[in-house]
């Protein structure tokens, strides 16, 4: 299956779509306890990664899939299997912890499901690795640089989460996964650039 993905993106894919399969067949049992919810007594640490398996729908989770394929590979074939991987959960957890801070804030008692953290974090890194490459946004249907983008989506996503717009996205979890994915960027630079001047 999945032949020419790379190994760690075709293990993500894989794993996402069994746990689609195990949502569609055991229902809210399953989900409950893997699901992000609100800190609270429904809140549990492992939900800060097993959130980023579940997804909302079918659309849900073959728009995430179909971004993880096209971008993660081309992320992992240029950083290798295990600084991909170390990249992807941080994001997924960074964009977590984003939206843990959101629904305190906004006293929201719905848990959140969905990779959506991990792959606009991997979108950053895509842009950040090939920022001249064309990619098509959905936003705009001309081939545009990485850079711009993926610039694009995160100010339509910052809107969206300040207007309300699509209530039922979390807009700002997104954002996380960016955030959190620039800043471990930013501290492997500046540890090559210590390690460098030793």
């Amino acid at each position: 299956m999945l032949p020419q993905v790379p190994l760690a993106t075709r293990a993500l894919i894989v794993a996402n779509l069994a746990v689609f399969l195990l949502q569609y067949l055991i229902g809210g049992a399953f989900e409950a306890p893997l699901a992000l919810w609100p800190l609270g007594p429904d809140f549990h640490l492992w939900q800060l990664v097993t959130y980023a398996f579940l997804h909302g729908s079918v659309m849900h989770i073959a728009f995430n899939m179909l971004t993880l394929y096209m971008f993660g590979s081309a992320v992992e074939m240029a950083w290798g299997r295990s600084r991909y991987l170390t990249y992807y959960f941080v994001c997924v957890v960074s964009a977590a912890l984003t939206q843990l801070a959101v629904t305190a804030w906004m006293h929201s008692g719905e848990p959140t499901v969905g990779a959506s953290g991990g792959i606009f974090g991997l979108l950053f890194a895509f842009a950040v690795s090939f920022p001249r490459a064309k990619v098509m946004a959905l936003l705009v249907p001309v081939p545009l640089p990485a850079w711009l983008a993926v610039t694009i989506y995160g100010v339509v996503e910052l809107f969206m989460g300040v207007t309300g717009a699509q209530a039922s996205v979390a807009h700002f979890a997104h954002l996380g996964g960016m955030a959190g994915g620039a800043l471990l960027l930013a501290w492997w630079r500046l540890q090559r650039r210590t390690i460098n001047r030793l």
